[in-house]
């Protein structure tokens, strides 16, 4: 079972820029989700990846001045995901009146050209937050008809899922958790959908001499940085790649590790400083 050790912070004053900048730390030591609010955040780790004395140092060496953080921890059994999200988390979301994203739980739905049905479970990747918003819009904004599409770390296959009833069709899905595996699988067949393929793995999935039209990598900036050349690999001449889940901060490396790799910079999107770039294989 894929369980979760929850983290609730308390941050005085709550400010938006010190939950950023926790987050930001956070990420780089392996947590997944974070849920803002007035009082501070809730943050969500792998349990097994869960390390108590490097998240006292993180707290304990906050770089931001005049701030007091506390934090509380509680083990997510995986079996109590969907109950967790029903209960403080995740409600439908329409993007841009395109879209609406909900979960069987759900009886109130708006309406929207397309309707995704998303059960999380421990799989992150509801369309929340903000990277995730991002690579919504990139997806409604492409003609994708008839594309072959990646999307790298799929998590519930939302994007996944969306890419094939925008008209891709040939999807693939991978992501290395065993429970977002699948969940995706199970997302898949509740949306009624059919070509795509979901692996289990890492960019070791990928297949040699497999090319795609389109990536979409909603990840973390160190896999993004650490990946780019088997992106690139797997991308032909005009092949587009959209990628979020770090800050605007992050911009400048990450450009300079996709130029090497012969991808030019095409723009960018931010949203309280999270960020989606989009670059053009050469």
């Amino acid at each position: 079972m894929n369980d979760y050790t929850q983290v609730r912070f308390t941050v005085t004053p709550a400010e938006e820029v010190v939950t950023d900048v926790l987050a930001a730390m956070l990420a780089e030591v392996g947590f997944e989700s974070f849920v803002p609010d007035e009082e501070g955040m809730t943050a969500y780790v792998p349990h097994g990846a869960y390390d108590a004395e490097v998240l006292a140092q993180i707290v304990a060496e906050f770089p931001l001045e005049g701030y007091a953080i506390t934090y509380t921890t509680e083990k997510i059994e995986g079996e109590d995901w969907n109950a967790e999200w029903e209960k403080n988390y995740f409600q439908p979301i329409v993007v841009d009146n395109e879209c609406v994203i909900h979960s069987t739980f759900h009886t109130d739905v708006p309406q929207a050209r397309y309707d995704i049905l998303i059960d999380p479970k421990m799989a992150f990747g509801t369309g929340h937050h903000q990277t995730t918003c991002h690579m919504l819009r990139a997806i409604l904004a492409t003609d994708m008809t008839g594309k072959r599409v990646l999307d790298m770390g799929c998590g519930t296959a939302l994007l996944a899922i969306l890419a094939r009833k925008h008209g891709a069709t040939d999807v693939t899905g991978i992501d290395i958790d065993e429970f977002a595996y699948e969940n995706a699988l199970e997302n898949i067949r509740l949306n009624g959908v059919s070509d795509i393929d979901i692996r289990l793995g890492g960019v070791d999935a990928l297949r040699d001499g497999e090319q795609f039209d389109y990536i979409l990598a909603n990840i973390n900036r160190n896999i993004l940085l650490g990946d780019m050349c088997n992106y690139a690999a797997h991308m032909h001449s005009g092949s587009v790649i959209f990628m979020s889940g770090f800050y605007v901060e992050d911009m400048p490396m990450l450009q300079e590790e996709a130029a090497r790799h012969g991808l030019r910079f095409v723009r960018h999107a931010e949203d309280n400083r999270w960020t989606m770039m989009e670059f053009v294989k050469e």
